[in-house]
């Protein structure tokens, strides 16, 4: 039944799915239409907001291709791409090959979502080079798949916001900080990502074809251009502008003064925010790749994954804009406040974060567009912020799964686009969606 769901909903994606640039456009025209409509907006104010709103999320967009830049780059190192082809030597079996992405792009991702995207992307070409028989788009779906539970690890915006003081908290006179240990680290989030990361091994193991003919490897010679790395010269034939790009010293320097700094900001009780993620992993980046033109080099590389999200995020920025300015977004989020109580709050949260998610794909516009209005019903339902904060976050991450916009940088490395995987994420949807529907309602 899994490898049928799977079957048809890939025949639906390769005949129908477009680009994902062509998704983020019909998404545009279809809220600027909804405002007209729902809103009674003039054309005129539409556009207004569209284009106001374009550029509300550079700050933030800037700090999103900083993560995944950074993790991009400490994935390109030498220690961990040796670590990956490691593991993938142990994947010698199509089903031992699923199994073992899934977990990896499951932790990778809970880590730093940036990390755990490219470095997925990069076993994946590993292990399509030594598996046989292995169906290199669901090898991919299957990474992608990990993102699902990367608001409920390290690097969780939404989480990671409320843990320190935040705008729509003090909008409604609250001026407290909700701590990670009761969004990321509570009983609740800690189940339902545990029983993702046992069942999503299983349920992507079982989509995988059984004949011959429906399984498509891919050509290892696709990634040979990949691999290959400019010669070093020896240092007695380096210009004193070279042995500076190749010094050691100059890069571990840097990197322990970013260690010493990491470690005396969690001493003083800093918070895990996204500036020091990107910190962390900008610091360990230098630090394993060795020399500083080394990690210049794996951030050129990284940058070029960006391309897709450079070019969308502001279209989804002036989405949000059209939303939030014509009144959309509470009125899609109060929708479902107004058929709440405080047992199902937490449920029809994740459901209206999941619909806003497909209009507004990033954890921080989420939070600005969804927050504002859920905290203050939370707080009349006698709903805990925490648990508000997570249902924000989950719904979130539950519906990436079919809204493209996060897939591009795995998919730029993997060499693959976004109609060969939809089929595939679109039944880890479907699963997903039982789990942490489940979690939110029983689990408090």
């Amino acid at each position: 039944m899994v490898r049928a769901l799977g079957n048809f909903f890939t025949k639906i994606a390769r005949r129908w799915l477009a680009d994902a640039f062509i998704f983020a456009i019909v998404l545009t025209i279809l809220v600027f239409v909804l405002g007209l409509a729902i809103q009674g907006k003039s054309f005129l104010d539409m556009a207004k907001f569209w284009g106001d709103g374009m550029w509300s999320l550079l700050g933030f967009s800037m700090q999103m291709v900083l993560v995944l830049v950074t993790g991009s780059a400490l994935a390109m190192s030498k220690p961990v791409h040796k670590a990956m082809v490691a593991i993938a030597k142990a994947a010698d079996t199509p089903a031992k090959a699923i199994v073992i992405i899934t977990i990896v792009a499951l932790v990778a991702c809970w880590l730093n979502w940036g990390f755990g995207l490219i470095v997925s992307a990069i076993l994946a070409k590993e292990i399509a080079k030594v598996c046989k028989g292995v169906h290199y788009p669901l090898l991919v779906a299957s990474a992608y798949s990990g993102f699902i539970i990367w608001h409920s690890g390290l690097s969780g915006s939404i989480q990671l916001t409320v843990a320190a003081k935040n705008p729509v908290m003090e909008k409604f006179g609250e001026g407290m900080i909700v701590p990670t240990g009761t969004t990321i680290f509570s009983t609740q989030t800690l189940i339902i990502a545990v029983i993702l990361l046992i069942s999503m091994p299983i349920i992507n193991m079982l989509m995988h074809p059984k004949a011959k003919e429906e399984t498509l490897e891919v050509d290892p010679a696709l990634f040979v251009e990949d691999d290959e790395q400019a010669a070093v010269k020896p240092r007695s034939e380096m210009t004193p502008a070279e042995r500076q790009e190749n010094s050691i010293i100059l890069a571990m320097i840097v990197g322990l003064v970013g260690v010493v700094y990491t470690v005396m900001y969690f001493i003083k009780g800093g918070s895990l925010g996204l500036n020091i993620v990107i910190f962390i992993f900008l610091t360990l980046g230098l630090i394993f790749h060795k020399t500083p033109i080394n990690y210049v080099k794996a951030v050129d590389k990284s940058v070029r994954t960006c391309g897709g999200i450079v070019l969308q995020f502001p279209f989804y920025a002036g989405i949000m804009g059209m939303m939030v300015s014509s009144g959309l977004a509470a009125t899609f989020s109060q929708w479902f406040v107004s058929i709440s109580t405080a047992r199902t709050f937490p449920f029809f949260t994740y459901l209206s974060a999941g619909l806003v998610n497909m209009f507004v794909p990033s954890g921080g516009g989420q939070w600005a567009v969804q927050g504002p209005i859920m905290m203050p019903a939370a707080k009349a339902l006698g709903v805990s912020y925490a648990q508000t904060a997570s249902a924000i976050a989950w719904g979130d991450a539950w519906t990436n799964m079919i809204q493209p916009f996060w897939a591009l940088p795995l998919l730029a490395v993997a060499k693959l686009g976004i109609k060969d995987v939809m089929g595939y994420t679109t039944v880890i949807l479907l699963w997903a969606g039982v789990i942490t529907s489940l979690g939110l309602i029983f689990i408090v």
